[in-house]
């Protein structure tokens, strides 16, 4: 009927969107389980970086009325760029999907051992005791009732891109207080300088003089 097009419309186009992210997905994790090394290493700002996923993923947030706290400590990578801003825009936006409207969301970014470490702590639902041996696993959703914001492959996502690139992911969370990911990144922090290749000049002469000198 003509009063129900635009209610179906925008099921059709929810439907839509959760099907081609689904896709993507997918596609992206293949992608990366048949890949053994990180690729297009360049040096970056790992602080604007996350700085800039925050803002990218501001449609979700702000209608939450989420507020941030940063501390992020200015600082230069060197790795793949593309790959680690998937990682921050999967666990910010895990953590705003997750929070309580007027919810609260720390993160924050240390240099540590030549390396980086990245925590997102959020104040929401938080992951019961049965559920936190599953979270990596592709396609698993501990949350049913979100069961339309996501389809469970994000975090499998992270880990896979963390493991090309040498770092690692861990997590704390308590049911109904909230989780805080951490995300540790190996050095270098800034692009290793390339070596001077030493040659030896080249030596023009008979065999028996390039021999007598030799000696000398």
């Amino acid at each position: 009927p003509p009063e129900r097009v635009e209610e179906y419309t925008q099921v059709i186009l929810e439907e839509t969107t959760r099907l081609t992210t689904l896709s993507s997905n997918i596609l992206r994790l293949n992608a990366l389980e048949n890949q053994s090394i990180p690729h297009k290493a360049t040096e970056f700002s790992l602080d604007e970086q996350i700085r800039r996923s925050v803002l990218l993923l501001v449609s979700q947030w702000e209608p939450k009325e989420i507020e941030f706290d940063m501390e992020l400590e200015a600082m230069s990578y060197y790795g793949d760029q593309d790959l680690l801003q998937q990682v921050w825009m999967n666990l910010v936006g895990n953590a705003i999907k997750f929070s309580h409207t007027g919810g609260h969301i720390q993160l924050t970014l240390k240099r540590e051992r030549q390396g980086a470490v990245f925590v997102c702590r959020d104040e929401g639902v938080g992951i019961s005791p049965a559920d936190q041996k599953r979270v990596f696993e592709k396609f698993y959703q501990a949350d049913r009732s979100r069961a339309k914001e996501g389809n469970g492959l994000g975090l499998a996502i992270v880990q896979r891109i963390l493991k090309l690139c040498g770092g690692s992911i861990s997590f704390e969370s308590q049911l109904g207080k909230g989780t805080a990911f951490t995300v540790k990144l190996p050095g270098p922090l800034q692009k290793p300088q390339e070596k001077a290749e030493r040659t030896m000049p080249k030596r023009h002469g008979t065999q028996q003089e390039l021999a007598e000198e030799k000696k000398r």
